[in-house]
């Protein structure tokens, strides 16, 4: 009976161990068309967030450029948070639907980098992105938002959407930081040298703009502090958009991987449980980590 007891405890023991191990949240990664590399971002981004513990992590690639994409359809409501690498050609009605239903219903959408220039004439996709960039916007897809004077205002001047100059080191300035994402972030931080995304424009409803970016007009930029971190709410569903993420190499900048992490996190869950790392970057000096 002792033994039997003991046996049981073992197991108990171990089951406990196993599930307080188990990853709490299940996010899915789209990619399969990019102009920019989705073969070499997507592992990286993959084990970016399994690395926090908190994700099991898929991935849904769509047919190539040109395919028959009638039979993509991603089973969005199976994953707490659909993080999106994708730009390329229109998806069927019925996925367009059920990812619009999915957030609407409270799940968490993660649009990463050049995902912002995805489906331009996606009604629904632009008002759950806030703004986005190229793909032919233009002042009729909404204004900029821009950091003027101490505050955000909505810029409805005529021009293009989305730009950057080269690549270039920046300095992110948080002006958020009571958000999830930001909270506990210093208030400005470096990244490595990446596309600068400038120019961004769309319907910017119940947005937040989290952190942003000076653009200088000597290095291709509007001479704007641009939104590089942002989030949405769409119906009960939360959003979150990262600017950052040109390729691979950037991929290792700590400023990328921490707000992609928690961004993920509270895209999933609303809320953000990881730590600031040691090895966050300073106000002067990117950080990479290998």
């Amino acid at each position: 009976m002792v033994r039997r007891t003991m046996l049981i405890a073992v197991v108990w023991f171990v089951a406990a161990a196993v599930a307080a191990a188990a990853p709490q949240y299940k996010a899915l990664i789209v990619d399969g068309q990019n102009v920019h590399d989705w073969k070499g971002t997507t592992p990286v981004l993959k084990k970016i967030l399994e690395d926090t513990g908190l994700f099991k992590v898929d991935v849904a690639t769509s047919p190539p450029k040109g395919a028959d994409m009638s039979g993509f359809k991603p089973r969005f409501a199976d994953y707490d948070a659909v993080v999106s690498n994708y730009q390329g050609d229109p998806w069927p009605e019925e996925t367009k639907q059920a990812l619009v239903d999915y957030v609407r219903n409270g799940g968490g959408l993660v649009i990463f980098h050049f995902a912002c220039a995805a489906f331009p004439d996606w009604k629904e996709y632009n008002e759950m992105i806030g703004l986005g960039g190229w793909g032919g916007r233009n002042e009729k897809w909404g204004p900029y938002v821009r950091w003027r004077d101490g505050k955000f205002v909505r810029d409805t001047s005529p021009g293009k959407g989305g730009g950057h100059g080269p690549m270039q080191p920046f300095q992110i300035v948080v002006r958020n930081p009571d958000h999830p994402i930001t909270k506990g972030l210093p208030e400005k931080f470096m990244h490595v040298p990446d596309e600068l995304y400038g120019w961004l424009r769309g319907p910017a409803k119940n947005l937040t703009v989290l952190a942003t970016a000076f653009a200088p007009k000597e290095k291709g930029g509007a001479d704007e502090h641009e939104p590089i971190l942002f989030t949405v709410n769409y119906g009960k569903g939360r959003v979150f958009q990262n600017a950052m993420g040109h390729t691979a190499k950037e991929l290792k900048s700590v400023a990328f991987i921490v707000t992609f992490q928690r961004g993920v996190e509270w895209a999933a869950s609303g809320k953000v449980t990881q730590k600031v790392p040691d090895d966050f970057p300073t106000a002067d000096k990117a950080s990479v980590r290998e």
